[in-house]
């Protein structure tokens, strides 16, 4: 007997749904052929499609398909493939059947020892005969088309229903997806932004993670001013959003926009089609906008600005997406707060820290200054008394060249003189002999009086320099009365003393503001260096404008006097170094470098404190904040 050869043997394809008989024939058909299986008609005829085998076998009873109907739909397939049915019905009209359907031949079960033999015959190509074939094979056809018109009825109304059924299924999907969505971006937005202490990364990254999520056209998000009148774009999603931050892009907080309506209502807006909102602010950097919703961003009852996003669609949002959404601002909203409480911590600690640097520099500058004027303190007497005693000595000399010294005292003078010399250590005769060797313009210069007084003046003014600073940095500490000072007529009369153009500075003055508890001398010197520093800035200026601005503090104890030019502003670089003692930008134009460290000395005595706030190009504003009058 020929070994089994699985590449060169026939292959059998067995289609039955019952997994015992299709065992049977395994059992039966493997040791000589490739016996390929099928549990329904379907999978069977792919298969048969993929493999073309020697023999197809099929069960009569298949689901969803008759075995007939799969003979036939066999035939079509593979024409020249034999194929037998299979089936326990063993009734004349069931082979007749099988046989009308095209198949070769028809094997009842339960399978006997013929099984094996009756394969070989099929596959070396025996065909059972029909008696009366055409007939039957006309009734079958009936059979097929009348089978064929109910199932057509059946799948039409199945396939409406399912249509019908396809259609809810898809909306309330869709509508499922999208919720999911919602919620699964929303839990990532407040994920994210929980984490995000930096307020410009948080609503950047805020942003434009809900324009990536939900493929929105825009998400922009606004802040509210200071003083609660402008809605401030401080993110925006996109090149659209670039430019408009680049041009600081806001919105009056009114009902002309749909976020300043979210903002005053504290409710979200929903515009479905932008078209037919007259009132809606047209946005020239978002033209293809169709829908908008904006989302208060609300924290303990309060408004903080609103989130706003626009779709390209018409009717693009439910109220559904409204919900959400509104529970994701939610959470974006205590996000702000507490990054704008980081924020404003940071600051308060880099004031703090920056206050107390200063003021340790400037106490350490102090006690420097202290005890330099105190080394310089000497220099002007003894500058006086060695400017008093020169003409004398130059006498002595004169009389010594001139004439014989004929009077005791003179003599006496003249010897002392030279005692004074020789316990010096001072060899005359040694610097008489180098005097001798000089050339005359070299000599000249040395025994010059107009250099020695020269000199003189110098030493004179550096010393007196020394001690001005000493006095104007240490003095008013040591020197305070305080009393009850009206700031708005001290800085009206500081201003005419100091002379300046008609028009140069404004003053604007807060009704009633109470007076302060300073030192007015003192506070005289402070606006004075401050409004001189102004208008130093603003040389070259063709329209220079000091505004002078005094107003009551948040803390009703104290009250803040704004000084602000319109020059070119401080250098960011260099915003920190202006308090340090010596600095100065004045070259060798003049100038101490002591002006604002005295200034912001001088305040935090008195319990206040002085601020800066530059940008390149915008000129710079002090704020100096000081306390009232105390009854």
């Amino acid at each position: 007997m020929t070994a089994f050869d699985p590449r060169t043997a026939p292959q059998i394809l067995y289609i039955e749904d019952n997994e015992e008989s299709r065992a049977l024939v395994r059992r039966l058909l493997s040791n000589r052929f490739v016996v390929l299986e099928a549990a329904n008609a379907l999978d069977g005829l792919q298969l048969a499609e993929e493999t073309h085998p020697n023999l197809v076998l099929l069960d009569h009873n298949l689901p969803h398909m008759t075995g007939s109907e799969a003979a036939t739909r066999l035939k079509k397939l593979l024409p020249n493939t034999p194929l037998v049915v299979i089936s326990s019905d063993t009734s004349a009209g069931a082979r007749i059947r099988a046989l009308a359907a095209g198949a070769a031949g028809f094997i009842p079960k339960p399978i006997d020892d013929t099984f094996e033999r009756l394969i070989e015959e099929y596959l070396n190509g025996r065909v059972e005969k029909l008696d009366h074939a055409e007939e039957h094979m006309a009734a079958y056809q009936q059979e097929l088309v009348e089978r064929l018109e109910g199932n057509i009825r059946q799948l039409t109304g199945t396939v409406e229903r399912n249509k019908f059924l396809l259609d809810q299924n898809q909306r309330m999907f869709s509508m499922l997806e999208r919720r999911h969505r919602l919620l699964e971006t929303g839990a990532r937005v407040a994920q994210v932004v929980t984490s995000i202490l930096d307020i410009n990364d948080l609503l950047k990254h805020t942003a434009n993670i809900i324009c990536s999520e939900f493929s929105f056209y825009y998400a922009g998000i606004f802040l509210l001013s200071e003083d609660k009148e402008w809605a401030v774009l401080r993110a925006g999603f996109g090149e659209a959003g670039r430019k408009m931050l680049a041009e600081n892009h806001r919105l009056p907080v009114d009902d002309q926009s749909l976020a300043g309506k979210a903002i005053l209502s504290r409710q979200a807006q929903i515009t479905l089609d932008v078209d037919g909102e007259a009132s809606r602010f047209k946005n020239p950097f978002l033209p293809n906008t169709r829908s908008e919703m904006a989302l208060p961003l609300i924290f303990e009852s309060q408004a903080l600005g609103a989130l706003t996003v626009q779709s390209n669609q018409m009717n693009a949002f439910t109220e559904e997406d409204l919900t959400t959404l509104q529970s994701m601002a939610d959470q974006i909203a205590i996000a702000i707060n507490n990054a704008q409480l980081m924020s404003k911590l940071e600051n308060a600690t880099a004031e703090i820290l920056r206050r107390k640097t200063f003021e340790a520099i400037a106490t350490a500058t102090g006690e420097a200054i202290h005890w330099v004027g105190n080394k310089a303190a000497p220099i002007p007497g003894s500058i006086r008394r060695v400017r008093e005693s020169l003409p004398y000595l130059l006498a002595l000399i004169e009389l010594v060249e001139g004439t014989a010294v004929t009077r005791d005292s003179l003599r006496a003078a003249v010897r002392e003189i030279r005692e004074q010399t020789r316990a010096k250590g001072i060899d005359l005769k040694r610097v008489m002999e180098e005097m001798s060797a000089m050339k005359p313009n070299r000599l000249a210069s040395l025994v010059s009086v107009e250099s020695l007084l020269e000199d003189l003046d110098i030493a004179e003014t550096s010393a007196n320099t020394i001690l001005e600073i000493k006095e104007g940095l240490i003095g008013p500490a040591r020197q305070r009365h305080d009393t009850a000072v009206s700031l708005g007529q001290m800085i009206r009369r500081t201003v005419a003393n100091m002379g300046l153009p008609d028009g140069v500075v404004e003053i604007g003055w807060a009704e009633d503001l109470p007076h302060v508890h300073a030192d007015e001398r003192q506070m005289e010197q402070v606006f004075n260096n401050m409004i001189k520093n102004a208008w130093e800035a603003l040389a070259g200026s063709t329209a220079p404008r000091i505004t002078i601005l005094g107003q009551r503090d948040r803390d009703p104890d104290y009250v803040q006097i704004i000084i602000s030019d319109n020059g070119p502003g401080i250098p960011r670089e260099i915003q920190e170094k202006i308090w340090v003692s010596f600095f100065t930008t004045k070259g060798g134009s003049g100038g101490t470098g002591l002006g604002l460290s005295a200034c912001q000395q001088i305040v935090s005595q008195h319990g206040g404190t002085i601020t800066m706030e530059s940008e390149a190009g915008q000129g710079a504003t002090f704020r100096v904040r000081l306390p009232v009058r105390k009854n």
